[in-house]
């Protein structure tokens, strides 16, 4: 089995696309107005308008609702990523700081509020987990 990725439902597409597309210097590819895709060349990181929502199951999801889940990106640059993303980000809610696992680790909120971690391995034994994928 592989995982292949995750969708975000949101009241606006173009919005949080254009954010992602920011973020991860990624380009979107467009279907329709109501979805995009990121494709990170490692999963798949879909955002989708609310009417997509009964396509699956009436009211089964919602957007701007998630304080659960928290979208990872591996990086090479943490720090980096921060510098780009000052001024631009309206929510940093931590700075990049070194976790006790490993990880250079910068959390942010996306505009509908989704936690979002860039990390960057930085202990040799972190290096070599994510040197194996």
């Amino acid at each position: 089995m592989d995982f292949v990725s995750i969708r975000i439902i949101t009241a606006d597409v173009a919005r949080l696309v254009g954010f992602y597309e920011r973020a991860t210097d990624l380009r979107a590819n467009w279907s329709t107005e109501d979805f995009a895709e990121l494709d990170t060349g490692t999963a798949t990181l879909a955002i989708a308008g609310t009417r997509t929502v009964p396509l699956f199951a009436p009211g089964a999801a919602g957007p701007a609702d998630n304080r659960s889940v928290i979208l990872e990106f591996l990086v090479d640059d943490v720090d980096g990523v921060h510098r780009n993303l000052a001024g631009f980000v309206e929510d940093f809610v931590q700075e990049p700081i070194t976790m006790p696992w490993g990880n250079r680790s910068l959390l942010l909120r996306d505009p509908d509020g989704n936690l979002v971690n860039f990390f960057t391995p930085v202990t040799p034994a972190a290096i070599d987990k994510f040197a194996r994928r």
